[in-house]
C-alpha cells in the first residue's frame, strides 16, 4: 500500500513510463505505464509471480528499474534513494507479521498514519486514561 500526505489533492501524484525490471534475463515487469490519482482507490491485481510486489518495490526504489521513469508530484524520482522518496511523502507498508498477531483495524490506521507531525509522533499518544 502506498501513502501520500496530501490526499485532498485530486491530481495524479505518481506515475510511471515504460517501467521495466529484469533479473538476470528474467523480465518481472515490462512496459508499465501507471497513473495513480489522489482521492481514488487503485488496485494492482494478478496471480502470484505477476510482478505486483516488484512494481511496488520499483515505485519506492527498493529495487532499481532496468528501464523507465518514475514520477511523484510531477518530479522524476527514478534515481532517488528509498529514504529520499520517503521524505517526499511516498512510502510503502509491508504485510509481514511474523511471530505476532496481525494488527487489528485501529493499528492498521495508526501504521498508515505513521509520519512525523511536527516534533513528535503525537498520534501514538493516548487520549485519556480508562479506569478498570
Amino acid at each position: 500500500m502506498l501513502f501520500s500526505p496530501h490526499p485532498w489533492r485530486k491530481t495524479s501524484f505518481s506515475k510511471t513510463r515504460g517501467l521495466r525490471k529484469e533479473f538476470k534475463g528474467f523480465v518481472a515487469v515490462s512496459g508499465v505505464d501507471l497513473k495513480v490519482r489522489r482521492g481514488r482507490i487503485h488496485a494492482l491485481i494478478g496471480p502470484n509471480g505477476a510482478g505486483k510486489t516488484t512494481c511496488f518495490n520499483l515505485l519506492t526504489h527498493f529495487l532499481s528499474p532496468t528501464r523507465g521513469q518514475i514520477f511523484y508530484n510531477g518530479r522524476e524520482i527514478t534515481g532517488s534513494s528509498p529514504a529520499a522518496i520517503a521524505r517526499l511523502g511516498l512510502a510503502r507498508s509491508f504485510q509481514i507479521f511474523g511471530g505476532v498477531s496481525p494488527p487489528h483495524g485501529l493499528e492498521n490506521v495508526r501504521i498508515a498514519l505513521q509520519r512525523k507531525r511536527g516534533r513528535s509522533f503525537d498520534f501514538w499518544r493516548s487520549t485519556g486514561v480508562c479506569a478498570i
